[in-house]
């Protein structure tokens, strides 16, 4: 059984609260886009492929219910209202989470759909006159039916393309071990950074994908993931669904990573993405860039796996990529079951609380630097995994040539 981020049944859109797994499967009803926009800002979903789910879904759930109203609403009397009425709700969105350009790419998408409409629309009128704006005029119901069916793709798609990379990927770290002489009859040790799997996606996972196809086909020894702290998606979030999918698996701090790769022999890193440059410059979890330096100082391959969805090819490097600060008391607490010690350590099932576990700090005066990514040079990646292919770095090289499997 693999758990899921988002399930949905005709208009109704429901998430899982990723914000109190692992110990209260709690889910959550979007009934809009601004309860999308909710969601992903307080990281009640999370990982870029499922926020760019749930917010062209939000969109598409939105629209078909307005086609149902009565009266119809006044924004879906012409394709200019149409389209002054989802611009203002297209840049909220994004807003959310800027780092992540998946999600931009899913409202690109939808932005499309009207651009294409409106250039059709501007044609039409100048070709047939009176008739052209009255049949432009009636098109204004195909062209919310595209972009409901342009907002479902974006989820549709995933799931499929994420089982691909997660067999390219799985495929192309058993060759590397192989050409290095590894001995790979008894499976490979991988490590991975925060979540990428199931609650990260639309299903499958990404880097995560690739461990469990690993595991799937047999070659997997081991899987080893950092807690990724503040918000604990590797203690929390992979523990949890590497332990549904009973893969042998090992918990690591991530001051730990050091540790690790002196005392195991560990034969990849995977991590996934949420932007990665030109160059293949990537911009992922904080604490992402920690592991891929200590991975080279070991020799172990480091491996980026994003649809390509995740690839910007508009920026040239990662110091173009925007980096989304969290609020500074994220960092100063933990959330989390309540465990007694006293009597024999019980544990209260349902209780959960937050503490602080630091001390008051000045938080609006840089007393906390908190960072929610990081971004990880191109020339401490071995190779990027998307649904198209690899991309590998060539030996000496600081760059890779994303475009090739974009």
């Amino acid at each position: 059984m693999q758990l899921t981020s988002i399930r949905t049944e005709g208009d109704s859109i429901e998430i899982i609260d990723q914000l109190v797994l692992p110990h209260t499967i709690s889910w959550i009803s979007i009934e809009s886009p601004q309860g999308a926009y909710e969601a992903i800002k307080s990281m009640k979903i999370r990982g870029a492929p499922a926020i760019a789910s749930l917010a062209a879904l939000s969109i598409a759930s939105y629209l078909s219910r307005a086609t149902k109203q009565t009266p119809t609403p006044a924004f879906l009397d012409s394709l200019g209202s149409l389209e002054a009425h989802l611009t203002p709700i297209f840049d909220h969105l994004y807003s959310s989470r800027p780092t992540a350009v998946n999600l931009g790419g899913a409202i690109a998408r939808l932005r499309g759909v009207l651009a294409s409409a409106k250039e059709k629309q501007t044609s039409s009128v100048a070709y047939d006159g009176a008739d052209g704006a009255a049949a432009a005029h009636s098109s204004v119901e195909s062209v919310v039916q595209g972009l409901i069916a342009e907002g479902r793709a974006v989820a549709d798609e995933d799931v499929g393309r994420n089982k691909t990379m997660g067999r390219i990927g799985a495929h192309w770290i058993l060759d590397n071990a192989q050409k290095n002489g590894f001995d790979t009859s008894n499976g490979l040790n991988v490590l991975t950074v925060c979540n990428t799997g199931s609650l990260a996606t639309s299903g499958y996972g990404t880097a995560l994908g690739i461990i469990t196809h690993l595991h799937e086909v047999g070659k997997l020894r081991r899987a080893y993931y950092t807690q990724s702290t503040p918000y604990h998606q590797g203690s929390r979030l992979t523990a949890l669904e590497l332990k549904t999918l009973q893969i042998p698996s090992t918990m690591i701090c991530d001051s730990m990573v050091g540790s690790l790769f002196q005392h195991e022999s560990i034969h990849a890193v995977v991590v996934g993405a949420d932007r990665v440059a030109k160059n293949g410059d990537t911009a992922n979890k904080i604490g992402t860039y920690n592991a891929a330096v200590i991975a080279k100082r070991h020799r172990v391959p480091f491996v980026v796996c994003c649809p390509v969805s995740t690839l910007d090819l508009s920026i040239p490097d990662g110091s173009a990529i925007p980096i989304e600060y969290r609020p500074p008391i994220e960092a100063c607490l933990v959330r989390g079951r309540i465990v007694s010690r006293e009597g024999g350590g019980g544990i209260e099932e349902a209780a959960q609380a937050i503490v602080q576990i630091t001390p008051d700090l000045a938080l609006e005066d840089h007393g906390v630097f908190n960072p929610s990514f990081d971004v990880t040079p191109s020339e401490l990646i071995a190779a990027i995994v998307t649904e198209k292919g690899v991309a590998e770095r060539a030996p000496q090289a600081t760059s890779i040539s994303v475009s090739e499997v974009s």
